[in-house]
């Protein structure tokens, strides 16, 4: 077997747009940036758990509305949050993630839910597991 050299290279990829779509967001943040690319997903609820679960060019998806959510994203790469069971961040929290260029969008949908949709439309977790 042949090994690889850049995993994200077999892995699907989704544009935010499409994400846009999947999970039926409201877009808070980063409206212009619907065109980037997104390689996988990762989900926590517990801020510890984030660092785990956020990788370069990645989606976070959370319910955690803080900065400090923001401050972790920003450390971990993470292209762009989406806020699950409808919790929507202050705007303090949406002013940071302007300033870091982070884009965030709202659903309804339950962490689950959807971390579910995403894989069942290409996206896959962390470790590209199928």
């Amino acid at each position: 077997m042949a090994q690889v050299e850049n995993i994200w290279a077999i892995l699907d990829h989704m544009k935010i747009s499409e994400i846009k779509d999947v999970l039926k967001v409201t877009i808070l943040a980063g409206d212009d940036q619907l065109d980037k690319t997104i390689v996988a997903a990762g989900s926590a609820d517990l801020m510890y758990d984030i660092f785990s679960s956020a990788a370069e060019g990645s989606v976070l998806l959370t319910g955690i509305t803080t900065e400090q959510t923001i401050r972790a994203a920003k450390v971990s790469g993470v292209a762009v949050i989406v806020f699950v069971r409808g919790n929507k961040p202050k705007e303090d929290v949406l002013d940071l993630a302007r300033s870091y260029n982070l884009p965030i969008l709202l659903t309804h949908y339950s962490m689950f839910v959807a971390s579910g949709r995403l894989y069942i439309s290409g996206l896959r977790g962390l470790d590209g597991s199928w």
